[in-house]
């Protein structure tokens, strides 16, 4: 049996009109109301689906992205910007819109409303939403989506699309090697995030490959400040066994340590290398100039678009792609052998 408007009312306490503005969101109602018509929603499986019932073709000619709002400092930087712009411009080019939105925890989420109320034909998420609840709704309601960066789980049964951030590791850690770098220190950020993961399991294996065993005591984790940074590289450098280069996660790690390389008057690249991963916006403006991993994000999204596409249009299987770096070789590394 179809469940209806009056039958939400009825199981929640409330008038239909009530159910129907909170619905549509045309007037204010409080949370705790909207919260249990969501509940009743939810529980006797009632979707409203206002756009579709717009549109004759069933198709909204949308693509949504999905942000964790939670997480501020990965979608208030360049590389996100750039991946939005490579999203957008796929959308454009094949006559789609594009919705940002972002998630939040009470109610019916924008995921499901997304999902439920057919208000795009696909989205885009990040890794940090995915759980396996929602991927449950998203593969039972056979509705299209692809994971901007590698998944925490359900990688292989997935579309998602990620930077090769373990060949970015190894190709810094070979390009240190060839200029005589012989004892390297890794310093990211959360060693729980699959990017970072990646990047020491490829800063592990390019060591691994030379006949040098990596230390676990030279894979450091930071907060991300150049304070904190600054402090890594000051300990490191007046040790006993200092190391002499750093592979850094981001700009910011590497201008904190960089300071603290030239304040401790040691020599750069002579006596200390540094390589970062980014290019944009310090690297090469710095002084001395960084050696970086250049990651293509404006790529990244047009490759996540295109699989979104696809997957729409029942063009592809399941697409895992992983998009190459490139080393940009500057001053911090340039040392005469």
């Amino acid at each position: 049996m179809t469940v209806t408007i009056r039958d939400i009312a009825k199981k929640a306490g409330v008038s239909p009109s009530t159910v129907s503005r909170v619905i549509n969101g045309k007037s204010v109602i409080s949370n705790e109301t909207r919260n249990k018509i969501f509940a009743v929603m939810e529980e006797l499986d009632f979707h409203p689906n206002s756009l579709a019932r717009n549109l004759a073709n069933g198709s909204s000619r949308a693509l949504a992205l999905v942000i964790n709002a939670e997480d501020k400092k990965s979608f208030s930087n360049q590389y996100f910007t750039h991946s939005v712009f490579g999203i957008e411009q796929i959308a454009q080019t094949n006559g789609y819109n594009l919705i940002i939105t972002h998630n939040q925890s009470k109610g019916m989420t924008p995921i499901e409303q997304l999902i439920y109320e057919k208000k795009a034909d696909g989205i885009i998420l990040p890794p940090s939403l995915i759980t396996i609840s929602l991927l449950k709704k998203l593969l039972n309601q056979k509705f299209p989506f692809v994971v901007l960066g590698e998944p925490p789980f359900m990688r292989n049964e997935i579309n998602w699309v990620d930077i090769n951030n373990a060949q970015g590791s190894e190709s810094a850690v070979n390009h240190l090697l060839e200029k005589g770098y012989r004892s390297i220190v890794f310093v990211g950020e959360n060693q729980q995030q699959i990017f970072t993961k990646n990047r020491i399991t490829g800063f592990r294996d390019a060591l691994e490959k030379q006949g040098i065993e990596p230390r676990q005591d030279f894979i450091i984790e930071s907060d991300g400040t150049q304070e904190a940074a600054y402090q890594i590289a000051a300990a490191f450098l007046q040790k006993t066994d200092p190391p002499d280069a750093f592979l850094c996660s981001d700009n910011t790690i590497a201008f904190g340590i960089l300071k603290a390389v030239k304040s401790l008057g040691r020599a750069i690249p002579q006596e200390i290398g540094i390589v970062t991963f980014d290019n944009y916006p310090l690297a090469q403006y710095t002084e001395p100039s960084l050696t970086s991993i250049d990651v293509d994000t404006y790529l990244l999204g047009e490759h996540a678009a295109f699989v979104l596409l696809k997957t729409i249009e029942n063009e592809t299987n399941i697409q895992h792609i992983l998009v190459g770096t490139k080393l940009f070789q500057r001053e911090s590394t340039d040392r005469k052998l």
